[in-house]
């Protein structure tokens, strides 16, 4: 592993928060809340302080911090800070620039880190400030003055990984330095590095989930910056006071924190003799950390730390905007895709044509290669299923939504190995080995599945990823470094390629449209019932006034001026006779009005009653009938083609011939008459190849105007005086 891995668990199951030691090139005192006084310390005293850990255990910490021998009582400026930096209202903040007064009178200098742990006790460690630390800390500061600029311009992840690595090592002057990024299985992966130039790369490696157990990831996130200056130190023990045995500290927020032995072992079979580790942070979970290597030990100070915290804490800031501008073009296509999507979909009265009618659209909005729309049936209660590009078949897909509805969180489910939570998959797995899924209704059974084939891809791993495992006498099982870390490749199966986050969220968004464009779909069809419901109410009254009080004054107007023509034409003067006979041409065109609309109001009103048609009869049918009631007119029937047997309403399809036909003829004055009736086909992929008929009627009567298209389809609409081309009421197809 790169850093800081912790790639094995002792049985014990080892608490790597309380190590009960810590690393020994500072110094670590326990005090009490009252009087800052010495609790626990650690062994190594006499090394930091020249004083023996019994001798200070007890006393309080007045008694070393900013002690002047030559003027009592004891100043308490140090103390004051250490409680000041203990008061979260307070604006100090680490580290403490500390002096300590030992006994023989001698002073040293040291940073002071302090803090209180969860439960409560309060931790003071101390580390001696350099000789250099001064002059080191500038230079760095330059440096990072320089980063920072550096940081601004840069344009993508990749770049700023790489400005990374550069810059911390140059600040520190590790051997190796690496930006090592976390997966959503928890494997990492050594995205930038620099290095020197003797050393064999890292770039590109894979590193096991198992290398950074959840523990130390947890920690990682506790803390900024994680430094082993040496992994071959000797730890030095906490004590207390004597007789009693100390209480175990939780130290996941100290600097000195010991490693766990079994890090400590992974790093030297890696032959590294030093680490350093800065987290990257997003979003409140690991992404990945900045991890430096060293050959040899390597000490680095604190002030040098703390502007390669920094660094993390920018860079931390920096993935969120590099992320989002990654793939930005991609991005833009997918959203203006989406729009386009959700607008067609607004005005479709049909989810599942709606989104059948747009398959490569569909596909696009995720990168898929494969769709499934899947929507439950009102009347049979079985699902319709729309199959789209590349996909299992549709009883597989049928087994899968069994399988799929528990496991969707927040109505969305992904995977790039469903193979691997859903085994049936594997029969399918060129053409579905990832999965997108949405769930837009479940109770209506409506679904959207985006499938990706598997993609074999060859990992290189940094050794066998496999970590040695040992059964103890006691059958617990004991997880052990790995000890070889040369290249270990491993072709992947039943995997495909990742779902990009600006897919899944894309996915999100586009259910969350679609849910609002069903809910207003749902409002406006409410409403239009209604409307239609109380329309038809006062249609089917107007058909009866129609059909009984208008006709029957009208058939009164009608007779009696027959009458009047019969019995008193002799009487009448010549205009009288024409007038009463207008009146006659009037109420009979009333009467075709009448009807026309009592036909117009019933249509859409009965169901369709759907059958297998051959059109061939059914044209000539109609052609036969209009030769019957026109045999004066000489007509040419074209038909280039037999015509197809379709499904439809019979007597609907007959009227519709019936009218086109008949206005090709009744709109025809050439001396040559001809009407030609044929289709043409074309293609539609929908669960497989599917035949759709376009019938057409052509003649060469007067035609209409292109003007006009719109306005022949109002009712009782006529483009021509009553008197020409033999009348009519306009009710029918104009």
């Amino acid at each position: 592993m790169i850093n800081q891995a912790f790639a094995v668990i002792d049985k014990d199951q080892e608490s790597i928060h309380t190590p009960g030691s810590i690393q020994p090139h500072g110094l670590l005192l326990v005090l009490s809340e009252l009087d800052l006084r010495i609790t626990q310390v650690s062994q190594n005293a006499i090394a930091i302080l020249g004083i023996a850990p019994e001798n200070l255990i007890d006393r309080p910490l007045a008694d070393f911090i900013d002690r002047d021998r030559a003027a009592l009582p004891p100043r308490a400026d140090g103390i004051a800070e250490i409680r000041a930096c203990l008061d979260p209202a307070s604006e100090q903040t680490n580290p403490l620039n500390l002096s300590v007064t030992l006994d023989d009178g001698s002073t040293r200098f040291f940073n002071g880190i302090v803090h209180r742990t969860i439960s409560g006790e309060i931790v003071l460690e101390l580390e001696a400030i350099a000789a250099t630390a001064k002059r080191d800390f500038t230079q760095s500061y330059r440096n990072l003055k320089d980063t920072l600029a550096k940081i601004q311009v840069t344009k993508t992840l990749s770049e700023l990984c790489d400005l990374i690595v550069k810059q911390v090592r140059q600040i520190t002057g590790f051997d190796r330095v690496m930006v090592y990024r976390f997966n959503q299985e928890g494997d990492g992966t050594v995205i930038a590095e620099d290095r020197k130039p003797n050393l064999e790369s890292f770039l590109g490696l894979y590193y096991p989930d198992t290398d950074i157990p959840q523990r130390a990831k947890h920690l990682y996130l506790l803390n900024w910056l994680r430094l082993l200056p040496d992994v071959n130190y000797q730890p030095s023990l906490l004590t207390g006071l004597p007789g009693t045995e100390p209480t175990p500290l939780d130290m996941s927020h100290c600097v000195l924190r010991s490693m766990s032995p079994c890090h400590i072992q992974y790093l030297q079979n890696m032959g590294v003799g030093a680490s350093m580790s800065i987290s990257l942070i997003q979003q409140q979970r690991l992404w990945g950390m900045i991890t430096c290597h060293h050959n040899t030990p390597k000490f680095v100070p604190y002030e040098i730390r703390t502007i390669c915290e920094f660094l993390g804490q920018l860079m931390s800031t920096e993935l969120s905007v590099k992320e989002a501008t990654q793939n930005l073009d991609y991005k833009l296509r997918l959203k203006a895709a989406q729009v386009q999507f959700v607008n067609r979909l607004t005005h479709a009265t049909d989810f599942l044509q709606a989104l059948e009618d747009s398959p490569n659209d569909l596909l696009f909005l995720t990168g898929a290669q494969g769709a499934a729309v899947c929507e439950g049936d009102a009347h049979s209660g079985k699902p319709r299923i729309a199959l789209i590009g590349n996909t299992p078949g549709k009883e597989e897909v049928l087994d899968l939504l069994e399988w799929l509805p528990d496991r969707f969180e927040n109505d969305l489910f992904v995977t790039d190995s469903l193979a691997i939570l859903y085994p049936e998959a594997k029969a399918y797995k060129t053409v579905a080995s990832g999965l997108l899924a949405m769930a837009i209704s479940k109770s209506q059974h409506r679904y959207v599945l985006w499938f990706r084939p598997e993609f074999l891809q060859t990992v290189t791993w940094a050794g066998n990823p496999d970590t040695p495992t040992q059964i103890e006498a006691d059958g617990s099982v004991t997880l052990s470094p790995r000890q070889s870390f040369a290249a270990w490749q491993e072709t992947v199966r039943l995997k495909s390629l990742d779902w990009l986050q600006c897919e899944i969220e894309g996915a999100i968004e586009l259910r969350s449209l679609i849910v609002d464009v069903m809910l207003a779909q749902t409002d406006e069809m409410a409403r239009v019932n209604l409307e239609l419901q109380r329309s038809n109410i006062e249609l089917d009254s107007f058909a009866y006034i129609a059909s009984h009080d208008l006709k029957e004054p009208l058939r009164g107007i009608h007779n009696y001026s027959n009458f009047l023509m019969e019995d008193y034409a002799e009487v009448l003067p010549e205009d009288g006779v024409a007038k009463l006979q207008t009146v006659v041409r009037l109420t009979q065109r009333m009467d075709d009005l009448i009807s026309s609309l009592m036909h117009y109001s019933q249509l859409g009103r009965t169901e369709l009653s759907r059958q297998s048609v051959d059109l061939n009869v059914l044209v000539q049918q109609t052609i036969n009938t209009l030769k019957i009631s026109q045999p004066q007119k000489q007509i040419e029937f074209r038909l280039p083609q037999p015509l197809p047997t379709i499904c439809c309403d019979r007597p609907q399809v007959s009227e519709l011939f019936t009218n086109l036909i008949g206005n090709a003829i009744k709109y025809n004055d050439n001396a040559e008459k001809w009407v030609e009736i044929g289709y043409v086909e074309s293609k539609l992929v929908r669960n497989g190849t599917q035949i759709s008929h376009t019938l057409y009627i052509r003649d060469n009567s007067i035609g209409i105007p292109p003007e006009h298209l719109e306005r022949i389809f109002d009712i009782f609409k006529r483009l021509h005086p009553q008197e020409q081309y033999g009348g009519g009421a306009g009710g029918g197809v104009t």
